[in-house]
């Protein structure tokens, strides 16, 4: 097998890229444009791809991106095709007997489909299949390249990406004696995660949580071993990473924390109050895709129009992590600086009022006409958006429950307050007094014990079913509220001064925070620091590396970026959120966009925090925050990224092995 040269590795000089910006560059250059051969540039060539590798190119690139490398066509590989014989074809497959079967018969015989067959494999093929690939003398010189590009993750954000191992919840962490669904997601999940730093050329010390149990006599389940294992399999994938591929660094240049959703049980069910997580959470959206109303160019009725908010959008990147109050705040204020300086914008505006267009005004307006619809369209789209959002908000009283829940979080507020709430607030829909009964079990979990878990769920008219998503919970717990450490996911009892029980530890010394609803903080925010500050207890989160003992978590990149840092560590939590105010146009992202490169350069050693069982929107903002606080890109990873309608159905899978996800919306 041959491998690109490349080197993306952070340890390196240069220009550092990010996380996607790499996957993106080796899909289109490495992979791609190798395919060229000779004066081949004008030649068109087919893409091949299987339902794992389509979602891995379009999680990366668009379809542009690809036409742009002379791809003509995207096939799949087991739907029938027309032969093609006059064109080049570009495998990008799993290296499964089955494709390697589809593949040889494409390719084999008097009549091929394809001229020649570029093929890349997403992750290690076996040695039994390369020589299955040997052994046909007629596919052999149609071959132009067998390689091995090691990238089978899907990227989800510029520092995020999945496995898409969407049932590792139900697989992992179901009630089933049979591990044996679970090895299996774990050694694929493995497999996957490698090839994340096999395709940065990143070597990490790999860190994990420890089993919970450390009581002799209690027994250590399935369950309590979960980072143990994936750690074990991502090690033994690096190992061969690093026999086998050129250039793959022999020395340590990252870090690999490895967790499991029982790390935090309430990040997935609480009330995130970004732009970015209230959109996905409120608004009833397909991925990224928000499907909304636009007038009709003839008059007729209004006419539906998808689009997708992501990163090419400048205000979507901008505003994604802001509370949603202050994102509605900046978009007025940037619609408002927009109408004052640009003349289209103006003279629209002014003819609403009655007055009739002078001949120089209907000039002006033609000539700004171009710029003005295309950014007066992101505009008004993120306006109503906001605005739909903040609706809802008053609708369903929100606020009086997020309130609640953060109250609950950090020791405010207990069953009395939970209770006060679910009889004066009767019509609070179904989905959110589960949430709070579900905070509260995370919370109190001897609350929910015999028959007063079942007299909570008459009181708020939950049915059975709800039930099963609060019971669920102590599966994802296993032994965490035994253990000691203060690092645990349970260690409740944080400020002895309080009557009331608390989940999490309110930053003291700190200045406050902006937004009453935003005080919660997600607990990888402090496994992180303490892991850049070499403050991570080794015996809760041991190191596959085994370094030596002046090993601190590449304590020397952290003070070294501690000093080049404005503020001290010990500072308030600065919010991404803090707003910028040098946008000219009231459209553009203001510094975002700007300086985004240049902030890359200056990084330290890249940090991977990988969560089995779902991760949400609060944990990736985080990992943004983190990384400009830190001077170091905190990659997430995670098995899926799952807001919190999909994570109470996940939940409730655990114990109904019957039913199907479809069958457990709520």
């Amino acid at each position: 097998m041959s491998y690109s040269d490349s080197d993306s590795s952070s340890s390196c000089g240069g220009d550092h890229k990010n996380f996607r910006q790499t996957t993106r560059d080796r899909l289109l250059y490495e992979m791609l444009r190798s395919a060229k051969t000779g004066d081949s540039k004008s030649t068109w060539k087919v893409l091949i791809m299987d339902k794992v590798t389509v979602k891995i190119m379009s999680s990366s690139c668009k379809m542009p991106d690809i036409t742009d490398e002379g791809v003509s066509l995207v096939e799949d590989i087991y739907r029938r095709r027309q032969p093609l014989p006059s064109m080049d074809a570009i495998y990008f497959i799993q290296p499964s007997k089955e494709n390697v079967i589809m593949f040889l018969s494409d390719m084999s015989g008097k009549s091929p489909l394809y001229k020649k067959a570029f093929v890349f494999f997403s992750s290690t093929i076996s040695k039994d299949l390369v020589t299955q690939i040997k052994r046909d003398g007629t596919v052999l010189p149609r071959i132009g390249a067998l390689r091995e590009m090691n990238l089978e993750y899907f990227a989800i954000d510029t520092q995020g990406f999945i496995t898409d191992n969407g049932r590792a919840l139900e697989d992992i962490f179901g009630n089933d004696e049979n591990t044996r669904h679970g090895d299996a997601c774990l050694n694929v999940m493995a497999t996957r995660v490698a090839t994340v730093f096999a395709s940065l050329r990143e070597f990490p010390f790999v860190r994990y949580r420890a089993a919970k149990s450390l009581d002799a006599t209690t027994m250590t389940t399935f369950r309590d071993l979960v980072p143990t294992k994936l750690a074990a399999g991502i090690w033994n994938c690096l190992m061969k990473h690093k026999q086998t591929i050129p250039n793959f660094p022999q020395s340590e240049t990252c870090e690999l924390l490895i967790l499991d959703r029982s790390v935090d049980q309430i990040a997935p069910i609480i009330h995130e109050w970004t732009y970015d997580a209230m959109c996905h959470d409120l608004l009833s959206m397909e991925g990224n895709k928000y499907v909304h109303e636009v007038a009709s160019k003839n008059d007729g009725p209004p006419e539906k129009k998808e689009v997708i908010l992501e990163d090419h959008d400048p205000i979507w990147l901008e505003l994604r992590h802001a509370h949603i109050a202050d994102a509605s705040e900046r978009l007025h204020e940037k619609m408002t600086n927009f109408i004052s300086k640009n003349k289209a914008a103006q003279i629209q505006h002014g003819s609403r009022d009655g007055g009739e267009l002078s001949t120089r005004d209907l000039q002006k307006m033609v000539q700004a006409l171009p710029q003005y619809s295309e950014q007066i369209d992101k505009l008004s789209l993120h306006v109503e958006i906001a605005g739909k959002i903040n609706r809802i908000i008053r609708e369903t009283g929100l606020r009086e429950l997020g309130q609640l829940e953060q109250d609950l979080v950090f020791g405010d507020a207990g069953m009395k307050e939970v209770i006060k709430f679910l009889t004066s607030n009767e019509d609070a829909s179904r989905e959110n007094k589960l949430r709070l009964l579900m905070i509260l079990a995370a919370i109190y979990p001897e609350k929910f014990e015999g028959d007063k878990g079942l007299n909570l769920m008459k009181l708020a008219r939950l049915p059975a079913d709800d039930m099963n998503a609060v019971n669920n919970m102590k599966l994802l717990a296993g032994g965490a509220d035994t253990k000691k450490s203060s690092t645990g996911a349970f260690s409740l009892k944080f400020d002895m001064h309080k009557k009331k029980r608390a989940a999490r530890k309110e930053r003291t010394g700190e200045e406050e925070t902006t937004w009453q609803l935003s005080r919660f903080y997600p607990m990888i925010e402090d496994l992180i620091e303490k892991l850049c500050k070499g403050d991570l207890p080794k015996d809760d989160y041991p190191c596959m590396n085994d370094p030596s003992p002046s090993f601190h978590g590449s304590s020397q990149i952290t003070s070294n970026n501690q000093g080049a840092s404005a503020y001290s560590m010990r500072q308030r939590r600065t919010p991404t959120w803090a707003r910028p105010r040098n946008s000219e146009d009231g459209y553009s992202s203001d510094s975002v966009l700007r300086h985004a490169s240049s902030d890359f350069r200056k990084m330290g050693q890249r940090v991977f925090v990988f969560i089995v069982g779902g991760a949400t929107r609060s944990e990736l903002r985080v990992c943004h925050k983190l990384t400009t606080k830190l001077k170091r890109e905190i990659v997430l990873g995670s098995s899926s990224l799952d807001d919190p309608p999909q994570f109470i159905t996940k939940l409730k899978l655990l114990t109904a092995h019957e039913l199907s996800l479809d069958d457990l919306q709520i």
